[in-house]
């Protein structure tokens, strides 16, 4: 048995690469405004590597996504026990609300992200979006979860406004990232970014609506039609990540 039906719209998401990078890029933005920012700067692996620690979010989530259902409650349980002993070292519990943050950017971006690059989803998708990460929230022992994808509307909104703001970890996150994108491929994620975050994170990093990324969409597109977009990513990629990011294009 998977932790998630082979026929998913939840695996069609996590199984193309190019989805991915966006979900990938709005959690970059999310993360830096977060009230719990500083738990990731507690062990150090944040600042030094923030595309690293990112990215290995992004893969124990297409771990569990694309695994049996033993493999995936193993994964969770792996995850929850990483969190533990970071709480042991600091002597503080992470708060229940930021680890529900980062369950909610992944069900914001899954959606985002796809209706972005693909097709507007059904209530029906959504619903079964919600759903997936909501059962890890369920195995990580997390309280008062959304019931379903019209709560989870509700309180994310609320998390938004409570558990968002500007502040000298944002400021410094934003320089790791243009320190190890470089300026080129930084202005693609901070365009990028634009497409996909909610209102109020782009409220607060003084985002504009208008993105120069969303007409070059279209030329990415034709692009995939005539099989050129992998060599168009691995010039955009950077060269640390680009091969395991082109790793998780299942969907190939």
């Amino acid at each position: 048995m998977n932790f998630v039906h082979k026929n998913s719209i939840v695996r069609e998401i996590w199984g193309n690469a190019d989805t991915i990078l966006f979900i990938f890029g709005g959690a970059a933005a999310e993360f830096s405004l977060n009230k719990a920012v500083d738990w990731l700067y507690f062990t150090g692996k944040l600042p030094a590597d923030p595309l690293g620690r990112l990215f290995s979010t992004v893969v124990y989530a297409q771990q569990i996504i694309f695994s049996d259902e033993r493999t995936a409650l193993a994964a969770i349980d792996k995850i929850t026990a990483i969190h533990q002993s970071v709480e042991q070292s600091r002597g503080k519990k992470i708060p229940d609300w930021a680890y529900c943050d980062v369950l909610f950017m992944l069900i914001h971006y899954s959606i985002s992200a796809f209706e972005l690059l693909e097709r507007k989803l059904t209530d029906a998708e959504k619903e079964e979006i919600f759903d997936v990460f909501n059962r890890v929230g369920e195995r990580m022992g997390l309280k008062d979860l959304p019931r379903n994808h019209t709560d989870w509307l509700v309180i994310r909104e609320k998390h938004l406004q409570e558990n968002l703001l500007k502040s000298a970890f944002t400021d410094d996150l934003y320089k790791q990232y243009r320190k190890h994108l470089g300026v080129l491929r930084y202005l693609i994620l901070w365009e990028g970014q634009k497409l996909v975050v909610p209102l109020r994170a782009r409220n607060l990093l003084s985002m504009s609506r208008f993105s120069v990324l969303k007409p070059f969409l279209l030329f990415y597109k034709f692009t995939q039609k005539i099989k050129f977009d992998k060599f168009l990513k691995q010039a955009l990629l950077p060269p640390d990540y680009a091969q395991q990011i082109m790793a998780l294009d299942r969907m190939a």
